[in-house]
């Protein structure tokens, strides 16, 4: 069995996940700690749960996703996993970041590895797959363990929205057609745990979200 935990972090209020099994072993997915005090709740967080990190998943490489990438990595000596399609963004960082106000010292480390669309991780005894939906991001991806009915869904898809798309190498085009060929065709019972707000389910979007109706 799997378990999700939320921590929210930095003033865009994005959320980070820590996706654990009974077992106790973790995946870190989208670190967005931008202050000290951020880090050590993540840290307290993990010793408090008594897991053991042994994956950092990346859903997509915009800023207020990857503000804690480098401590992850240093603290945990985890790789950073994530898409080609926004290998790009990485080196955008610090500027992106003193955009909105944010002093970084140094940009975040690239992906170690590159997931394609289908895909497998591992996590423990847990599978997830790997779903490619461009158009927030262009290497925007969701984490989906079917056994659990489990989306890991980033920017990709909100309770109610769907992630902006103007944004470097967005197109809305593109990410309504792939939350609808991609997403909405898992069963209506799996929860979606998106990059900021509550979590959601695909039975409720498929209902209710003005942008897929």
């Amino acid at each position: 069995m799997i378990h999700v935990e939320s921590l929210v972090f930095n003033p865009f209020q994005e959320n980070t996940y820590l996706v654990y099994t009974d077992s106790g072993v973790c995946a870190i997915v989208d670190p967005g700690m931008l202050f000290p005090h951020e880090e050590e709740r993540l840290v307290e967080k993990i010793e408090e749960l008594n897991l053991r990190p042994q994956l950092l998943l990346q859903t997509h490489l915009h800023v207020d996703h990857v503000l804690g990438t480098g401590f992850v990595t240093k603290k945990w000596g985890l790789e950073p996993i994530g898409h080609e399609g926004d290998a790009f963004l990485v080196e955008r960082t610090k500027e992106m970041a003193a955009g909105f106000g944010m002093d970084l010292n140094e940009n975040p480390p690239y992906p170690a590895r590159y997931l394609n669309h289908g895909d497998h991780i591992e996590l423990g005894d847990v599978s997830f797959e790997v779903i490619h939906v461009p158009g927030h991001s262009p290497g925007g991806i969701a984490f989906y363990c079917a056994e659990e009915k489990v989306l890991l869904a980033g920017d990709v898809l909100f309770k109610g929205s769907i992630g902006r798309s103007d944004l470097p190498g967005g197109n809305q085009h593109e990410l309504i057609d792939g939350i609808r060929e991609k997403l909405l065709i898992l069963p209506d019972d799996v929860t979606v745990y998106s990059g900021h707000g509550p979590k959601t389910t695909i039975g409720e979007e498929k209902r209710s979200n003005p942008f897929l109706q």
